[in-house]
Order: structure tokens, then sequence, then C-alpha cells
């Protein structure tokens, strides 16, 4: 699910106003709502039997379990948790592993504990319940199991898991020994009914089904691989949840909960991210920016705003901003937010100035294949924006002409450790934090009157007081085509006639004449100040450089099929682009002497027209087989390896996937 697209639609009182995600809408331009095609009516799921049922274990409190008839090694298993005559909504599940080899958890607050089995043994598991609304202490209770050391030659349907009613489902079959299983068919052995979206097998997507009380959806999968039939259950808790009654999250929108407790543990989910928000509850004697209580928030501070569908979220944000904000950049820019949302159903990554918080995508953020399987992985909405236009705009981050960041195929299970979310989570935070500094730089944070931040941003946007809107003012871009082109690619509009025809020469002509530094950037003033402040801190902070480019679009796209019709690495270096960036620096981050950071720019480098966009990696010297993460600035990570070979990045994925 993407938030910003049901927000952009839901009423004429939001489209007056506010939202500013990465590919959301300003002041400076209307905001569009996108064209949708009626969703394809699926079949249900062909009904089966289950091989046996699940097991039900009483305990002495209201809490009772339930268990799988047999667990092996090599197994991908579940418990379930409920209470008696009642549902588990208004609920907070806690449980801890008690007894046994240690597992990786990363569902411990979910109704369903999943898990990977890799040790035979006995495991004991202690769940405590609480009242979220009180914190009140509910029931405690413990389950054991048993683990065969048999390894058990069987699929693994990743993951069994809990899910609002009416909100996307993603699940993922695993493969066996990095091989794809062969002849994979889905079926559904009990609860409400569901209808599968089959294109991609090892990857069904559905939306859960509405339920008058937490249900059970148990899917079988089947299929063969070394001439043996497989098979895997797969158990899903579609939980019955409040009526929605928001005009501004009015689609399904996960469970979370306050990573820490603190004085704010019971402000953040309904202030910011709930089904039942029906105003801006963030009144300034409420949820006030993080820098109006406190202009020089630790990292203490910054983590109880944090709120999270899964605690390992929150805990990898912590370690990151411990491991790698050493110059506290994003300390003194998270101080202009109320919160930090991540949540496995948001995105893609935006901020939001109704809520005035950031909502980060968890793709960003995981450390283990175990974390990586609570993520959602329904499709972008955005994906057919600019489908009739016949150029395409790539980027990348590089360093000494190779990727700054790895990609692990979603079908392998790696580990990835802190340095190497960096780029990615750097980037994406540099972003989305030069939107909430734009509004609310700390500058004014003692002038904010209120009664809400959405008050005091109408009068800055009125008075053209944004940082974005002045940049606009003094150093205004100029191509009126890449406007048009912009809004067809990054807002769904229809394509006309005249930019069907744009050939990537034509748009080649465009843009390098302007002053962007991306195609993003004529989405709107906005994202204009928010990619240059990116780039620049991407440069300066970690030594870090990005790629541009504007390519033709053959019909199976990829870095060695696209041909380069104009290029640029490091663009912001640009002398008729830098007084852009200094003005954005001296207003985001004044601490910095821009001065000095454009003269630490390192010059643009040119790509080869008519060569592909892979073989433009390397403009200098041989590849490079490592990068090491340093800069000028002191910030230093271990050295990473990273592969060659990357997928194809369009201009604003990450921070609104329009390709």
């Amino acid at each position: 699910m993407d938030i910003r697209y049901k927000l952009i639609t839901v009423s004429s009182l939001f489209s007056m106003v506010l939202l500013s995600a990465c590919g959301g809408g300003g002041s400076d331009a209307p905001i569009v709502t996108p064209p949708t095609t009626p969703p394809t009516t699926l079949p249900p799921v062909t009904s089966c039997r289950a091989s046996s049922p699940l097991q039900t274990v009483a305990t002495s409190t209201a809490i009772r379990f339930s268990i799988e008839p047999s667990y092996q090694v090599g197994q991908s298993a579940m418990i379930m948790a409920s209470l008696a005559n009642r549902n588990s909504a208004g609920v907070t599940f806690d449980w801890q592993q008690t007894s046994g080899p240690t597992l990786a958890l990363a569902s411990v607050n979910s109704p369903m504990l999943a898990f990977d089995l890799t040790d035979a043994g006995s495991y004991e598991f202690t769940l405590t319940t609480k009242l979220h609304s009180t914190n009140q202490p509910l029931a405690t209770a413990a389950v054991q199991i048993n683990v065969d050391s048999a390894q058990s030659n069987r699929l693994n349907a990743r993951l069994d898991h809990q899910v609002v009613e009416n909100n996307a489902v993603s699940l993922r079959l695993g493969r066996k020994n990095n091989q794809a299983v062969t002849n994979i068919s889905w079926c559904q052995a009990s609860g409400p009914t569901v209808s599968l979206n089959l294109d991609d097998k090892e990857k069904p997507l559905f939306t859960a089904p509405s339920v008058s009380n937490d249900e059970l959806i148990h899917l079988v999968v089947s299929g063969d691989f070394s001439g043996e039939s497989l098979r895997d259950d797969v158990y899903l808790l579609t939980t019955q949840e409040s009526t929605i009654t928001s005009s501004y999250f009015d689609t399904p929108v996960a469970r979370t909960h306050s990573y820490t407790q603190s004085d704010y543990s019971q402000l953040l989910a309904s202030c910011v991210y709930s089904n039942q928000l029906t105003e801006s509850c963030n009144a300034i004697t409420r949820l006030p920016l993080i820098g109006q209580v406190d202009p020089n928030a630790d990292r203490a501070t910054i983590m109880d705003r944090v709120l999270v569908s899964h605690d390992w979220m929150g805990e990898n944000f912590e370690a990151f901003l411990t491991q790698m904000d050493m110059n506290s950049d994003f300390a003194k820019l998270l101080q202009s937010v109320t919160a930090i949302v991540i949540s496995y159903d948001v995105r893609p990554s935006f901020y939001w100035v109704v809520t005035g918080a950031i909502y980060l995508d968890p793709e960003n953020l995981w450390l283990t294949p175990t974390q990586r399987d609570t993520i959602n992985e329904a499709a972008d909405y955005r994906s057919d924006f600019g489908k009739d236009l016949n150029f395409l705009m790539p980027w990348r981050y590089v360093k000494n002409n190779q990727y700054a960041s790895n990609s692990i195929a979603k079908t392998q299970r790696q580990n990835r450790t802190i340095a190497d979310l960096t780029p990615n989570l750097a980037s994406l935070l540099y972003h989305e934090l030069a939107h909430a500094n734009d509004f609310f730089p700390r500058s004014i944070h003692s002038s904010i009157q209120g009664p809400t931040l959405q008050d005091d941003f109408t009068r800055r946007d009125n008075a053209k007081a944004l940082i974005s809107d002045q940049l606009n003012l003094n150093f205004p871009l100029a191509s009126q085509p890449m406007y048009e082109l912009a809004r067809i690619s990054f807002k769904g509009e229809t394509a006309s006639s005249l930019a069907k025809s744009y050939s990537s020469a034509d748009v080649a002509s465009f843009f390098s004449a302007d002053k962007a530094n991306d195609f993003y950037a004529y989405s709107s003033t906005r994202e204009d100040a928010a990619m240059l402040f990116e780039e620049a801190m991407m440069s300066y902070r970690l030594g870090i450089r990005r790629d541009v480019a504007v390519t033709d679009k053959p019909t199976n796209a990829s870095a060695d099929t696209i041909t380069v019709a104009f290029g640029q690495r490091g663009r912001i270096a640009d002398p008729s682009i830098k007084s852009r960036v200094s003005y954005v620096l001296d207003n985001i981050m004044p601490e910095l002497n821009s001065q000095t950071v454009l003269a630490a720019l390192p010059a643009v480098q040119q790509m080869a027209q008519g060569q592909s966009w892979a073989a433009n990696l390397n403009l200098t010297s041989p590849s490079q087989a490592k990068i090491s993460i340093k800069n000028s600035a002191g910030m230093n990570a271990p050295t990473i390896n990273i592969p060659n070979v990357m997928p194809l990045q369009l201009s604003g994925e990450q921070h609104g996937k329009a390709q």
C-alpha cells in the first residue's frame, strides 16, 4: 500500500493542502489525481485440505496458543496466541524466548510469532499481554515446542504473520539451494476466502478480507524440486479493526507501536499513523517538533518519537544513528519532525506536513533475511506513469567508479551490515529531512505559533517563505518541457502527442541547458530543493557522487541496453547550479559553510554519448573491487565489496517510484 496515493485522492480538503511527500504536491502546482485502472477481478484460490490441523494449548490464563502439529529443523514455522473472549485489537504482545537454541525473532510484538528453525531441541517462549491504552497487564503465559533433529525436506513460504483486514499482503516462497521450485501451486485449506495474484508464483499478492472477528487463513503451497513433490503450510492471522473514520488514512494501515516508553508513547500512533485520525492533532502543546522541546536533542530523545510495526526497525534505526551519524547531521535535521514512522506497509518513504512526521520504508533498514521477511512487497501504484514517453532518466550513487551500495535479490537470504545500508539510508534521510527543514527550519522553531503545524505551514506557504519557495523565486528552473514531462512521469498526467514525440536527444537538450540536478526536481519546488540538498550532502559527507542521464527506452531496459544521450557525474558542481546548492545549504544546514562544501565538490564528469549506462560506470580508470566509505568530514565505515551489476534505478524511485 502506498499511503501517499490514498492521501492525495481522499478528499478535496487534503488536496488543498499539504502533502509534501516525495512525489507529493506542493503549493506551486495543483495535486493531480492519478488515473487508475480498475483492478482485475481474481478468482478465489483453489480449495484444498490441510494435512493436519493446528493444536490448541490451553494455559491457566486467558491466553491460549495454537501450535503446528510438528516442528522440524529447516522449517519456517510459527506459534499463534489468542485471548479468550476478545480480539487482539487494543492489546500489546511481547514475546520472549526463554529456553532453547537462540532464534532470530522479528515479530515479537505480534499475536503470531514466526521463526526459522535451525537447531533441534526444546524451546520455550513467554508471552506478556497488556492493554494498549493504559499499559495495564492482561495475562502472561508460556508455551513449549520440540523440534525434531531430522531436517524436513519441505518448502519454506515466508512469512506467517498478522495482517489487518483489507490491508495488502505479500508472501514469498523460498528457493531450495538457491534454485527455483517448479510447478508451484497455491490453495486454501481454511479461513475467509482470498483471491491471489499469482503473476509471480514465488510472490503471491492479495488483499486481506474483511472479518468480524480475528480469523486465521491457512494457505498451502506445493511445488516440485529434484523430482520430489514438496509443500508448506502458511498461516495468516487477519485481525478485525475499528471502523475507518479518517479522511487522511482512509485505507487500512498496519498496527504500530512506540519504540520506547515515553510521554509521547500514547500519542504517536493516534496522531501520525491511524485510521481514526480525523483532524490534525499535532498541536504544538501535544506533539511538537522535536527541536521545539529540545534544540539539542540527543539520540534517546529522538528514539522516543519513533513509531514502528516491528521492534527491529527501531533497533536498526537507532544503530544507524549511533554508528553513522558522526557529524550529528541527522540528529539536527530530525529536530524538524514530530515523529519517525517505520512500518512494513510504508512504500515509498515520504514526509507529510499534516502530521509533521517522516515515514520510512523499512527496505532501507533490514539487516537479516528474517527482518526482510516481515516487509510487505505490494507493488508501487505508480509503476505505469510515463509509460508512453520515449526516454528514461536513470540515476545511481557511485564511489570510485563503482556502485555505492549493493543489491541483494529477494530470493537471496543474505545478511547486511549497517555500512551496507548506509548509502541508501543516508540519501533517503537527507532527502526526506530536507522537506521537513524546508517547511520548518530550526531557525523558526521558537516562533511557531500553532495551534497546529498545519496552520504555521499555511502562513509560511502563503507568504512564500519556505526555503523551496525562495529557491524558486531567486533561482528558478526554466525548462517548460521538463515540467510537462515531470507531471506525466511523477503525477500521472496523460502524455500529450508532443510529449510522446520527444526523443532522448530532445530531452537531453532540455535538461542539460537548465539548472536542475535531477529530473525529479521538476515534480515540485519542494523536490527541487530536496534533490540539491541530498546530492550535496552525499558528496560532502560520504564522498559518494550521483550520476544522472537521459537515455533511450528500449523494450527490455537495463543498464546494458539503454544508451546515454546525455549524462553527468556530480552535476551539482556545475557552475550554473552551485548558487542554487549554496542557497539550500545555507538555509537548511547553516552550521556548514556552503562555500567550503562547494569547494570540496569534485568537478563534473561527462558521460560518453552513444554508450550504454553500464559502460559509463567507469569514467576514469579500470574498475576497483572495493570502496571505502570515508570523506573529508570524517564519516567512516567499514570497507564493503560492491558488485557492478545493479537494478536500473529511475529518477524519483527511492523517494517515490515513478518508472
